[in-house]
């Protein structure tokens, strides 16, 4: 299907006068029904779609251990009223749990992967047997449990239970599934064609395959209403609204359907991104060569990745100084951020929060650009964080402005107020504009991250006696 052709329009436009902003902060996860009424779409899936193809192979095992990490107990902490979460004003009668302010015990199942996302107030456990289990706020069916129920405990996604779950992401009202052939299935929210399945049908209940033919896929990543898929060859694929070019195609997809009417071409395949650029001071613009992507980050409008030459690019929306390029413009496709195209600067590893991105060095400096904070100032290039200088960084995780990394054998968070418990620092500090120790976790051996909107998902080992008996020392968590 050619993405120059118009669609029924799914999304209502901002403000005529100047570029739409970001939304409101304090009502992102609020339900929005701009769609509700809109006129139904006539896009049909391209041909071949859902046929019955040759049975997929399981990906080279080689590769398959470094994508399967082990399995652990699961810890959670911050704000887990899924029905209020982002929300000012949220009516429910559902029961209410009051925040944890410490990590606490979620769960008897041993999990391999927890995965929530910035501006996500739902998440997904893959267990050591690699089955999808999902929770949290369900209005969309990003849960694929084929309803719109919230769901308080973990519960198993019936559609993948043959299955085996290698990787996941969360997007503000979408979900990702990967699976060991290289396979992406995608529910939830597709008004923006999100789950790229090739229609603009609004809501997936269940997973679906996406409408993608290419080489066997190693990663996935959500933004808030787009999505990023890696392939085995080092090409990256995006799908989903293309507002401020966080797509990486060259466009914004904006186009007026009547005078006063702005519409979005939405994306609703995976479209290869082919164009790497570099930009000199004088504005003059160069392509760069890319041969492959080996990791990305999505935040919530904007994309970091990094090539197999540790070189960094960046694109989507600009504000905050979050593509760390010095200036606040909005990029179309991949840019060079020039800060790291140096020696001792290669990056190899990057985490993206809603409106800012965070990268570990090969010499293990931790920079940070963008705002993690609701106010004060951006930094608008990036700029290393002192506080964990010397410290050897595993594990990386950002939400909407809190962060918690996993360095040496500590556990590390900072977020400026308001916080609903998920810096795990306990009820005394519930905020901090810098980095703290989580002293409940110390001793605590982390093997996986992840933050949503308010709250945090801990993996932490449970292989040795000791390692029990400690996490044992936890608070449980019961419904």
């Amino acid at each position: 299907m050619s993405s120059k052709r118009k669609r029924a329009p799914t999304k209502k436009a901002g403000p005529k006068k100047n570029k739409r902003k970001e939304t409101e902060i304090d009502s992102e996860l609020s339900d929005n029904s701009e769609s509700e009424n809109a006129t139904q779409p006539d896009e049909v899936l391209i041909a071949g779609h859902g046929d019955l193809l040759d049975e997929a192979l399981p990906l080279p095992q080689e590769l398959l251990k470094t994508l399967i990490k082990p399995a652990g107990q699961l810890l959670i902490c911050g704000l887990i009223n899924w029905e209020l979460t982002g929300r000012r004003d949220a009516k429910t009668t559902l029961k209410l749990h009051p925040n944890l302010y410490s990590p606490t015990r979620f769960t008897n199942y041993k999990i391999r992967l927890a995965v929530s996302g910035c501006v996500a107030a739902h998440n997904v456990l893959v267990t050591e047997e690699g089955k999808a289990m999902t929770f949290g706020r369900n209005q969309y069916g990003q849960l694929g449990l084929n309803n719109l129920t919230i769901v308080q405990e973990p519960t198993l996604v019936p559609a993948l239970q043959d299955k085996n779950v290698i990787g996941v992401a969360c997007g503000r009202n979408h979900t990702l599934f990967l699976t060991d052939t290289g396979t992406v299935y995608a529910c939830g929210d597709n008004r923006s064609g999100q789950c790229g399945v090739g229609n603009l049908q609004p809501t997936i209940l269940s997973p679906m395959r996406i409408n993608y033919r290419g080489a066997p896929i190693i990663k996935v990543g959500c933004g808030a209403e787009f999505s990023v898929i890696l392939d085995i060859k080092g090409g990256l694929h995006t799908f989903g609204l293309p507002e401020y070019g966080q797509l990486g195609h060259n466009t914004d997809g904006k186009y007026f359907k009547t005078s006063t009417k702005l519409c979005f071409n939405f994306e609703t395949s995976p479209k290869r991104i082919v164009l790497f650029i570099e930009r000199s001071k004088d504005g003059h613009v160069s392509p760069v060569d890319v041969s492959e992507i080996v990791d990305f980050s999505c935040g919530q409008n904007h994309t970091v990745a990094i090539d197999s030459k540790k070189r960094t690019f960046s694109w989507g929306f600009g504000g905050f100084g979050r593509l760390g390029h010095a200036e606040p413009k909005d990029e179309m496709v991949p840019r060079l951020i020039k800060y790291f195209d140096i020696q001792s600067r290669g990056v190899i590893s990057v985490t993206c929060g809603s409106t800012f991105s965070l990268v570990v060095t090969d010499i293990g400096g931790l920079f940070m650009f963008g705002q993690s904070k609701r106010t004060g100032e951006a930094n608008m290039y990036p700029k290393p964080v002192h506080d964990l200088t010397g410290w050897n960084i595993h594990h990386i995780a950002a939400g909407l402005t809190s962060i918690m990394i996993a360095a040496d054998d500590a556990v590390i968070a900072w977020g400026a107020s308001p916080c609903y418990g998920e810096l795990g620092l306990g009820t005394v500090i519930k905020s901090s504009s810098t980095p703290r120790e989580v002293q409940k976790l110390n001793g605590v051996k982390v093997l996986g991250l992840s933050m949503g909107y308010s709250h945090t998902l801990i993996i932490g080992q449970n292989s040795t006696p000791e390692q029990i008996a400690k996490l044992e020392t936890l608070e449980e968590f019961e419904l």
